[in-house]
């Protein structure tokens, strides 16, 4: 059993522990460059991601789904800050604080930035269902003082990585 990322007619398919990777590294990028209200809403899809949580084999989210602003210039900087995010994570930014080497983790991010790149903001906004893009109220603003890295206290207190490994 696996999980899968849509976004405009493409997919990306992870193992559960490849999928557990992705978010790790995600993580790690989002909770350094995010500053607006919209960043700290797009940090809450991600830690929606955490198996720990959601369980194995039930996450993933299409780019359609999620709500990249009402004007042209507000898609322009929500599908900016995903590309800053995932050329951060592309970088490494942080991974020798993990405590396991993601040896698939460059793929993965590789290809879902290709994802995003060719994806148009103005197809997106559409919800089918399961969780909604979170609003504003939701946004992960608490920062995990232990791993430095975002949480939602709106859906739950630990970080994903207090979620793997209980602090």
């Amino acid at each position: 059993m696996g999980n899968i990322f849509h976004g405009g007619g493409r997919d990306l398919s992870m193992s559960n522990g490849g999928t557990a990777v992705f978010v790790d590294v995600l993580m790690l990028a989002v909770s350094d460059l995010a500053e607006s209200v919209w960043e700290y809403r797009f940090a809450t899809l991600l830690t929606l991601q955490d198996q720990s949580v959601m369980g194995r084999g039930v996450v993933g989210f299409d780019l359609e789904e999620i709500d990249w602003g009402g004007s042209p210039r507000e898609r322009a900087a929500a599908k900016g800050f995903v590309l800053r995010v995932l050329d951060l994570a592309l970088r490494r930014h942080r991974w020798d604080e993990l405590d396991y080497d993601p040896p698939f983790a460059e793929g993965y991010l590789r290809q879902y930035r290709e994802m995003v790149e060719a994806f148009d903001p103005a197809d997106g906004g559409r919800t089918s269902g399961l969780l909604p893009f979170p609003g504003p109220e939701e946004a992960a603003m608490a920062m995990c003082v232990r791993h430095r890295v975002l949480y939602a206290p709106a859906y739950w207190e630990p970080c994903v990585f207090c979620n793997a490994t209980p602090c």
